[in-house]
């Protein structure tokens, strides 16, 4: 049994990444580049207007010009400008070669072409200069950026119309335990309805990965054995709900071997999801999850989902941890990483109760994971914790 860094480690060391692909900006949001962006132009490419106002000549104690014309955004003739004279602008307009000032309107009162300076800006005011943002040349996002709907906005802007980005990867759930019954149907004596596989599909849908086969397997070897083989064959990333035990109807492992999976861990000191195991098979991943609902999600957060984001090309593959004040008091007696769903509010944060790792519950009400670490015994009331913030 190895601990939760030991496991961490594991699975970003074995994330190899995904292949490259050219896509076309505007459907790259979630994607991460796959090479570094250098600028093809400068922003702003000339220079232009912060303001509506008037475009002048700076002159200490000046407090009248004569409007000679107007440039608006877009004009591809900009006026030539006199000493004394004064150009309408508006925002994002280019400003005339000999102007180096741009006065608000609310600062001039305009009479029968006479144009009255009522608070002279100071000498520069309201102008963009060329470069201002990005300078030509300069490398402007790095190899791993995750690209948002800023990126793109950004990206747009620049001029550039495709990226280089890491692909996503093709996924599939198999679910296995003959006790598991379709939602939706009317639910058979001990049986229970199947929820990991819908439940970890969403999940991956947040990443942006859409493209998730759900399967599911008999309790029996050679139907585990058969449906690995099949999934390893198409997919990229095989994620297996329940089965990852040694009892008696527990084939998944023995299936991995038989499907020549290597294992990297089973096992890590930390609850709930205790019995994880996480394999590779030249370039295709495997994580064994607990069977147990809120195990599974917390193994997908932890582990699942760092190593996703790093072959995808992530340089921050991990949910972002944060610091918050406990509001009760907990004790750890087990010597175990311990992951509590929580809720998280202000600079505060509650664990919650129905910690079991069969109860999604409490998770559907928290946004945050309190990570209490193997070696602390006690936290106290009021002491500063660690968390892993699930808003992402």
């Amino acid at each position: 049994m190895i601990s939760v860094a030991q496991a961490q480690k594991i699975v970003i060391e074995k994330a190899s990444f995904l292949p490259r692909t050219l896509m076309p900006v505007s459907k790259s949001r979630q994607r991460y580049l796959a090479e570094a962006i250098k600028a093809p132009i400068s922003l702003p490419p000339f220079r232009q207007s912060a303001m509506d106002g008037y475009a002048f000549i700076y002159e200490e104690g000046i407090t009248s010009l004569t409007l000679t014309g107007k440039v608006q955004a877009g004009a591809t003739k900009v006026p030539q400008l006199k000493r004394g004279e004064a150009i309408r602008i508006f925002t994002g307009a280019p400003v005339p070669d000999a102007a180096n000032t741009v006065i608000i309107q609310e600062h001039t009162q305009l009479e029968d072409q006479i144009l009255h300076l009522q608070k002279l800006p100071a000498k520069g005011a309201n102008i963009r200069p060329v470069g201002e943002q990005v300078t030509e040349g300069v490398k402007v996002l790095e190899q791993g950026h995750a690209i948002n709907e800023a990126s793109i906005g950004f990206l747009a802007g620049l001029g550039i119309t495709e990226v280089s980005v890491y692909s996503f990867p093709k996924v599939a759930v198999l679910m296995t335990g003959d006790e598991l019954q379709e939602p939706g149907t009317p639910l058979e004596p001990n049986q229970i309805y199947e929820s990991n596989g819908i439940m970890l599909k969403n999940a991956l849908a947040r990443l942006g990965i859409f493209e998730v086969t759900l399967v599911k397997a008999k309790d029996t070897f050679e139907e585990t054995k058969n449906s690995i083989a099949q999934a390893l064959e198409t997919h990229d990333i095989l994620l297996v709900s329940g089965g990852i035990s040694v009892g008696d109807y527990d084939f998944v492992q023995e299936s991995l071997k038989a499907n020549s999976v290597t294992e990297h861990f089973y096992k890590v000191n930390q609850k709930p999801g205790k019995p994880l195991w996480f394999g590779t098979k030249d370039s295709k991943s495997v994580f064994g999850l607990p069977g147990n609902p809120a195990s599974s999600l917390t193994a997908f957060y932890v582990y699942v989902l760092p190593h996703l984001r790093a072959r995808m090309g992530s340089l921050s593959p991990f949910l972002s941890t944060r610091k918050a004040r406990l509001t009760e008091s907990i004790k750890n007696p087990i010597g175990k990483t311990l992951f509590l769903k929580a809720g998280v509010t202000d600079d505060t944060i509650t664990p919650y109760t129905g910690q079991a790792s069969s109860m999604l519950n409490t998770y559907a009400l928290s946004n945050a994971l309190l990570v209490v670490e193997e070696g602390q015994e006690i936290l106290e009331k009021g002491q500063q914790v660690g968390y892993i913030d699930l808003n992402f």
